[in-house]
């Protein structure tokens, strides 16, 4: 069972526009979304993104985390704009690391075979908070073992 609204861990992030552009603060679409939309902010402008090319998006947002709540910013590509239009992320997913102070932009990819026009304002990806957990790795000459081992791709089955 999903936990209520109110159960759901915050982080309080600060928010500055870039002025003179269609930026505006996130904002969660329902009480269960995991993320927020993130939209072009082209001053009134638009950006065509051609078959297999790739366009920087500005979303005139610049954000700061709380520093008490490590936290990472990942931007994820709209399931509607991939299936229906063949719009994804150029690098799978973004990372916005919580010391970045840089206006948020997102790289998008055309996997189809029709050019794509991005409008002012438009919903072109989404940003989700995760808490962070940083490795400290230590050299090793042996890994214990387990039933899969050095099994790679595929080495599970398929079904």
């Amino acid at each position: 069972m999903r936990p209520a609204h109110s159960e759901v861990k915050k982080v309080k992030i600060k928010v500055r526009i870039k002025t003179g552009r269609g930026a505006q603060i996130p904002e969660y679409a329902t009480e269960g979304s995991a993320a927020v939309d993130l939209r072009a902010a082209l001053e009134g402008g638009e950006t065509v993104v051609f078959p297999g090319e790739r366009a920087l998006i500005p979303t005139g947002l610049y954000i700061e985390p709380d520093p008490e709540v490590p936290a990472v910013a990942v931007i994820a590509a709209r399931s509607g704009l991939s299936v229906k239009k063949g719009i994804c992320l150029a690098n799978g997913i973004g990372v916005v690391d919580s010391d970045y102070r840089g206006e948020i932009k997102v790289a998008l990819f055309n996997t189809s075979d029709e050019a794509f026009t991005v409008r002012d304002g438009d919903r072109i990806a989404q940003l989700m908070f995760m808490p962070v957990m940083q490795a400290e790795f230590i050299a090793s000459e042996d890994l214990g073992q387990t039933g899969r081992g050095a099994g790679g791709f595929g080495s599970t089955g398929i079904g």
